[in-house]
């Protein structure tokens, strides 16, 4: 029986409002989906403050052998003055130093929200840096104050479509060629899969964004299927995608083993090529019993034990999914941040699902005797609390959970993180302490 705890509602909601919504704005969304573009320069048009420190995104990784632009910070600093009289021509200045220092492949330059309401021109600016120096300059519109950290994503996504899909044509188009929507590859969750889509013969043509490039995804217009990987904001881009192009989509998972196989199997049945089907079903075979054999020594383990899962979006039901297919049961999830699309699959995986984990997430712990708790790292605190295993699932994670090899890898934390004394031990009371 499937449990939704919910808490009440507020009668009204105040809208965001300009530098209040700082960690979880549309304007974070937006550079989340767009970063991870190494080969471009990522410019925030708006006070330093907004573009925060910049070493510390996401661990996108890529394979660029140029100048990595994803960990590097460009801003136009706009101060009052700039405020008064307009910040267009410190852009301007921007770009031209950029274009003359950098040499990137294109220029992201985001909205904020003082930008957006002092109107700064940002669209005229861009345009004529792009005919001035012939690269992309592409404006994002998105800043904080318009809503949440999905919508961002969305909105970066309709910048890219409008900017750069269709503006280049490949020397050849291949029959099974995929676009990868909304895995950034943190960790190399990508790297872990991308093998395998070629060893059964299927080539990606772009990605939006993991381990993209800029010349890539002008060509994306050429791609046979759009694969959305986990990244619900994005479902706007591919339907515009198909209808603009005629590129049908499918929404996939790459997280367990399941997951993986299923996701697997959608790509290639929506080409419905026989020859395509049949390879992938011999790999497939073959990758889920190599996992098998390096899975059993876990089993032990794992017998028994129960968890709760305190993630975002999909991850929501995607992690409880590669729990289950180590042996791990799922007692309950939390869908404060999931769309109900997302809400409804975690149904299908999970028994009790909770919005408030600030209130349910301890007493669930309690209620349920629960072993271990993968969350972010805001609920360690919960889990030393509680002396229960923890293990960080969020973008902080320092290994891939993706795809068959991913799914050892979150084993081998598991494992650990049950292992580990320091959770029963750092809750106990000091032996100087003890009367």
């Amino acid at each position: 029986m499937l449990v939704l705890i919910t808490k009440p509602k507020k009668s009204s909601c105040d809208k965001p409002k300009p530098g209040a919504t700082s960690g979880g704005c549309a304007f974070e969304g937006a550079q989340i989906s767009l970063f991870p573009y190494a080969d471009a320069v990522h410019l925030v048009h708006g006070p330093d403050t907004c573009l925060g420190a910049s070493w510390e995104t996401r661990a996108t990784l890529t394979s660029y052998e140029g100048e990595n632009n994803t960990p590097l910070g460009y801003c136009t600093n706009v101060t009052t003055q700039d405020i008064i009289f307009g910040g267009d021509k410190k852009l301007a200045d921007a770009l031209s130093y950029i274009v003359e220092h950098k040499n990137p492949k294109a220029i992201f330059v985001y909205e904020t929200c003082v930008t957006a309401m002092i109107g700064d021109n940002i669209d005229f600016t861009c345009k004529t840096a792009e005919e001035l120096f012939h690269i992309p300059i592409v404006p994002v519109h998105a800043p904080g104050f318009v809503g949440s950290k999905n919508l961002g994503s969305r909105l970066a996504g309709e910048a890219v479509l409008e900017a750069l899909v269709g503006t280049r044509e490949p020397e050849s188009i291949h029959p099974f060629g995929i676009n990868l929507i909304g895995d950034y590859n943190v960790t190399g969750d990508m790297w872990q899969y991308k093998p395998l889509l070629e060893r059964i013969g299927i080539k990606v043509i772009s990605s939006l964004s993991g381990d993209g490039r800029i010349e890539q995804i002008q060509t994306a217009h050429t791609a046979k299927l759009n694969v959305i990987v986990c990244a619900k904001s994005l479902v706007t881009l591919c339907r515009k995608m198909q209808e603009r192009y005629n590129i049908p989509y499918v929404s996939v998972s790459f997280y367990g083993k399941r997951d993986t196989s299923n996701a697997i199997r959608s790509i290639v049945n929506a080409f419905g090529d026989a020859e395509l089907i049949a390879k992938a079903e011999t790999i497939i075979a073959e990758e889920e019993a190599k996992l098998e054999t390096r899975l059993k020594l876990y089993h032990p383990m794992f017998k028994g034990k129960k968890a709760i899962l305190n993630t975002g979006g999909n991850k929501s039901w995607s992690i409880a999914s590669a729990l289950q297919d180590i042996g791990i049961e799922v007692v309950a999830t939390c869908v404060q941040k999931a769309t109900e699309e997302d809400v409804a699959i975690a149904g299908e995986y999970v028994p009790i699902l909770f919005k408030a984990p600030g209130v349910d997430q301890p007493r669930l712990i309690d209620e349920h005797k629960i072993d271990i708790l993968l969350a972010g790292g805001r609920s360690l605190y919960t889990a030393i609390k509680k002396r229960i295993a923890f293990v960080d699932v969020n973008q902080e994670k320092k290994v891939s959970y993706g795809a068959y090899g991913g799914l050892e890898n979150l084993a081998i934390d598991v494992c650990a993180a049950l292992s580990n004394p320091v959770f029963k031990l750092v809750g106990k009371q000091a032996p100087w302490d003890v009367a």
